[in-house]
């Protein structure tokens, strides 16, 4: 349990610190934009060259839908803070389901240990949706392999679920079905294997 500890710490630290350098280039970036510094300068050009990989992607699909480039590197920003929200809950899930599984076989105990399998697969199923939702909300296409993967893995319950639940006027509530039922599965293996037995290891 230790060394699964420090191993997320360590993941954690380095998700972090890889958001956060992430982000101050692009604010120099935003900063050199503002104050129109010559672009051809050592410090300009390294920072285009670390930032323009990120951003370019942004910046078409923001241009396609019509929203100005200039934009860019600010919703690159919130993005970045987004992505990195959602890996660490991915992390702090797989931690705490490890932990869980870990803990379980430790202790000859079959069943915390199918449970905690079970409630950690059914949150990243959860976390599946949500992206998906995500991504539907900013219009990617469907040509995007994440999108495609997404579709292929949720889409055997929201697909049903989108014939059954009625549409509130142009919105597709049926994502917020499958997150109340993924949820209702979540607290019936709680129930029914942990019996009470901690969730979460890592916060």
């Amino acid at each position: 349990m230790l060394i699964l500890e420090r191993l997320y710490w360590f993941v954690n630290w380095a998700l972090i610190t890889s958001i956060v350098a992430l982000i101050v280039l692009l604010v120099l970036r935003l900063i050199a934009n503002q104050l129109d510094l010559n672009p051809f300068t050592w410090s300009s050009r390294t920072i285009r060259r670390l930032t323009d990989p990120i951003i370019g992607p942004v910046r078409r699909t923001i241009t396609a839908a019509g929203v100005d480039q200039k934009f860019a590197p600010l919703i690159t920003i919130l993005l970045l803070l987004l992505l990195g929200l959602v890996a660490l809950q991915v992390v702090a899930g797989i931690a705490n389901t490890l932990a869980g599984v870990v803990m379980g076989i430790g202790a000859q105990a079959l069943g915390p240990a199918i449970g905690y399998l079970l409630h950690g697969l059914l949150s990243f199923y959860s976390l599946l949706i949500f992206i998906r939702i995500i991504l539907s909300w900013g219009r990617v296409s469907y040509s995007n392999r994440l999108v495609r993967l997404l579709t292929s893995v949720t889409e055997p319950l929201l697909g049903p679920l989108r014939r059954v639940v009625p549409r509130v006027g142009m919105f597709d509530i049926s994502p917020i079905v499958a997150l109340i039922i993924v949820w209702l599965c979540q607290a019936v293996v709680a129930r029914a294997l942990l019996r009470g037995m901690r969730l979460d290891f890592f916060a």
